[in-house]
């Protein structure tokens, strides 16, 4: 049986992060980032949509360039260095060559220099096929350049919890599954979830997230260039969000 690591981010040295939607960095990643942020560590943020399929608003405006905006704002919150936004369609991230999205990766893993890539697990937690593509595109370039890659997870009871408050789509991971649980303080990604204005005044699942979560969050390694892989599993759940995004 293989040993899996108990320390995943006590190796990380700077990290680039790839998510695909603004927001993305913040509703779920930014526990985690904000952890690393706190302790000094250089972190940067790729983006592949502008988020404009979106159902939640709560600005009048484009919001594919509110969102771009908010981004910005929420990163500058986390204490996210850099942040690189592409353009490619909201809610058909999955119809893109995959080829083409490893590339943007590669390039930033170039530019940047991470130590380590952080995504969404594999079913993208909320079951959306744009986080599903990100992470695809993640674990081909990191591949590609014997980086690890951590994911953001969530476990199974804290899914359950959701989909029958919410009647949502969250995948999460069994206990023995998750490689590591780390404490987290929310204080910055509050800060920087206040800054999506648009998508977080009346977000109820994830504010009840958060809340089943408490001071913790949830890692798995996906890739290890020293060897320790995990493969792919059958995905659990397809389906796609359309229309409005992560939900919380």
């Amino acid at each position: 049986m293989l040993k899996r690591p108990t320390t995943l981010l006590a190796s990380v040295t700077s990290a680039l992060a790839v998510v695909a939607h603004p927001d993305d960095e913040s509703f779920g990643l930014g526990g985690l980032l904000s952890l690393l942020t706190d302790r000094s560590v250089p972190v940067s943020v790729l983006c592949f949509t502008h988020g404009e399929a979106s159902t939640l608003r709560d600005r009048p405006g484009d919001l594919a360039v509110l969102r771009a905006t908010e981004l910005r704002q929420a990163a500058t919150a986390l204490g996210v260095g850099g942040v690189e936004l592409l353009d490619y369609p909201d809610g058909a991230l999955a119809t893109i060559d995959l080829d083409h999205l490893v590339g943007h990766v590669v390039a930033r893993i170039i530019r940047w220099r991470p130590s380590h890539l952080v995504v969404f697990d594999l079913d993208g937690v909320t079951g959306h096929t744009d986080h599903i593509r990100a992470t695809e595109a993640t674990l081909a370039a990191a591949r590609h350049t014997e980086l690890p890659v951590l994911a953001w997870t969530v476990p199974q009871r804290v899914a359950a919890r959701l989909n029958t408050e919410f009647a949502t789509g969250f995948v999460g991971r069994a206990e023995g599954d998750i490689d590591e649980t780390v404490s987290v303080s929310r204080a910055r990604q509050w800060r920087a979830i206040a800054r999506h204005r648009s998508q977080s005044a009346d977000n109820p699942v994830l504010r009840r997230r958060l809340e089943l979560l408490g001071d913790t969050e949830h890692l798995s390694l996906l890739h290890d260039p020293a060897g320790f892989s995990i493969p792919s599993p059958q995905r659990r759940h397809s389906g796609c969000t359309t229309g409005g995004h992560d939900p919380g």
